[in-house]
């Protein structure tokens, strides 16, 4: 790669690191491309270098922002077995610090509500990234029977769940909400 590329890809990086930040602080329509671009450190001039909309580039970044956190999530998840291996991905994924530090953290609680309101292209891209979600936690769970239900049936738990805590945090109420979820999650993985 000549230097010329690498620079325009650690730009590029930039660019979706500072809109995915945005993403999580702020949302879609409270995020403008200047403040993308000043967050990146980098001048409102050279975006259309790298995406041809802002549209273009909120779809990008929940595609890239939310599977890279996700991916990160189940290469760290630990156990012997896959049910166990389900479980701490749960549980990491239901803490108190994945819900008080919402900058790395997951993006959906933040941005779904409004993904679903504007439209395309954010919603190809929310669903493709809940369907590779799916597929991944699915094939965690091994040669379990109905796992891509329970899969699914998991993901939606914790990201309501994790929706809730962060909106009534700093009461007991939010972690109250997390303990009921990791225990909905453990008998769910438990049954067949």
């Amino acid at each position: 790669m000549n230097q010329k590329t690498e620079q325009k890809q650690k730009s590029r990086e930039a660019i979706l690191a500072s809109a995915a930040t945005l993403l999580r602080e702020r949302g879609i329509t409270a995020s403008s491309v200047s403040d993308v671009m000043k967050g990146a450190g980098l001048t409102v001039g050279g975006f259309y270098n790298h995406f041809d909309s802002k549209e273009a580039l909120f779809a990008e970044t929940i595609r890239s922002s939310a599977s890279t956190l996700w991916n990160k999530l189940l290469a760290s998840a630990k156990g012997d077995s896959p049910r166990e291996r389900v479980g701490s991905v749960l549980s990491r994924y239901l803490s108190r610090v994945h819900r008080d530090q919402a900058d790395p953290g997951c993006l959906l609680p933040n941005t779904v509500p409004e993904a679903s309101r504007e439209g395309e292209p954010y919603l190809s891209a929310l669903e493709a990234e809940l369907t590779g979600f799916v597929d991944s936690l699915g094939a965690m769970l091994g040669e379990d029977v109905g796992r891509r239900e329970k899969a699914l049936g998991l993901i939606a738990l914790m990201y309501g769940a994790l929706s809730l805590a962060r909106a009534v945090r700093g009461t007991s109420l939010s972690d109250d909400v997390l303990q009921a979820a990791k225990k909905l999650g453990e008998r769910a993985l438990a049954a067949d």
